[in-house]
């Protein structure tokens, strides 16, 4: 009889017991499985900024605007490559939970800023053409069935337009994808000139600026003499790495990461007792049989492998199928929000950490049930 099989008949003596341990590690690694992606989901702005990529916002809030003009005395500062902007536009779709991005910004100035944004080359030209026209990215469209062609309309939460109504209506002349598995593709981008000219308010304003330097290696330099250019003026500013001006935005609601890892640290700690104790408990119901296998010819290193395989086992079936069924969730089904979250994958790093811890759990909750047994006297065992 092979070892495996004598583990297999082990773990079937009491084959409920050891079926709710697996049912237990499975449900841990399923749950570590969707919390990595969601931890990705918060995180997937700063994961993916460019280092040459800055964001100049307003010194005081980033709900202040900016002065237009700020954009050619960028463009004057030394170590400043491309200058473009965006606006918060704060709409929503039919009704309040129907949420996503949108932002008035200039056409060709943006996607050259961020060229992870994939338009092709008629849709852009149909964008620069059509005044009303917008461009939508592939999570959102998915999410409401948006194709090109059809017209939205946003109710304005922020900026009403110059008649008093709230309804802005956008002709979606394309749809774009994401370079990168991070990439956000979540919000509508619509044309600023349309927007400066159709809402009620100061004309000439915008909500930040992106700025692309030659060399990331002096992006703070560039970011201090931009905020010194303004220094003292009406309108000063605030400038910063992508990564840390989304990262700073993230942590508004808190440290995500942390909450989960905490979160994860809690679950696994628990299901390594839950295991343990599953092993502890069958070394000793089968201390006789332990004994029998050493009068057998058994050594202590083989006994001792017999038993941490065992919780290997044990792991291995709930952890490798809870993370299998994860991971495939999350890749064939996706967002379980339906689209509130801008990305939603598991990066092959977790998965890959995943499967260590699976093999840490295993050996964690076997170790000392197996150091128990290997150091069984065959005479004292065979009389208890």
């Amino acid at each position: 009889m092979s070892m495996l099989s004598l583990m297999l008949r082990g773990l079937g003596r009491k084959w409920v017991r050891t079926l709710l341990t697996i049912l237990s590690i499975f449900v841990a690694f399923m749950l570590f499985g969707f919390l990595a992606a969601i931890r990705v989901a918060f995180a997937s702005g700063a994961n993916v900024a460019d280092a040459d990529r800055l964001i100049v916002r307003h010194a005081v809030s980033i709900i202040q605007m900016l002065p237009e003009t700020y954009g050619d005395r960028m463009r004057r500062i030394d170590g400043v490559k491309d200058v473009s902007h965006a606006t918060w536009f704060g709409g929503i779709y039919q009704e309040p939970k129907n949420f996503f991005p949108q932002h008035p910004v200039i056409p060709d100035d943006h996607l050259n800023l961020y060229p992870e944004l994939l338009l092709p080359a008629e849709q852009l030209q149909a964008w620069k053409k059509t005044r009303t026209g917008a461009i939508v990215g592939r999570t959102t469209a998915d999410r409401f069935g948006f194709k090109v062609g059809d017209r939205v309309p946003i109710q304005a939460t922020i900026w009403p337009k110059k008649d008093g109504t709230q309804t802005w209506t956008f002709d979606i002349v394309g749809i774009y994808d994401g370079a990168k598995s991070g990439t956000d593709t979540s919000p509508l981008f619509f044309r600023y000139d349309y927007f400066d000219e159709a809402h009620r308010g100061t004309r000439g304003q915008v909500g930040w600026y992106i700025v692309r330097v030659d060399d990331p290696k002096y992006a703070d330099a560039v970011a201090e003499a931009i905020d010194q250019t303004f220094a003292n003026s009406p309108a000063e500013t605030k400038a910063e790495t992508e990564g840390a001006f989304l990262a700073g935005f993230a942590s508004q609601i808190g440290n995500i990461g942390a909450i989960l890892t905490a979160i994860i640290s809690a679950v696994f700690f628990t299901i390594l007792l839950v295991a343990a104790n599953t092993m502890a408990q069958s070394v000793r119901e089968r201390t006789n049989e332990l004994a029998v296998l050493k009068a057998l010819g058994f050594g202590d290193g083989q006994v001792l492998w017999f038993v941490l395989g065992e919780a290997l086992l044990i792991a291995g079936l709930g952890g490798f199928s809870g993370l299998l069924l994860s991971f495939t969730l999350i890749t064939v089904v996706g967002d379980p929000t339906n689209g509130m979250l801008p990305v939603f994958y598991m990066p092959k790093a977790d998965l890959g950490l995943g499967l260590l811890l699976v093999v840490l759990l295993g050996v964690g909750s076997g170790f000392l049930p197996a150091l128990q047994a290997r150091s069984l006297q065959i005479a004292d065992a065979l009389r208890r």
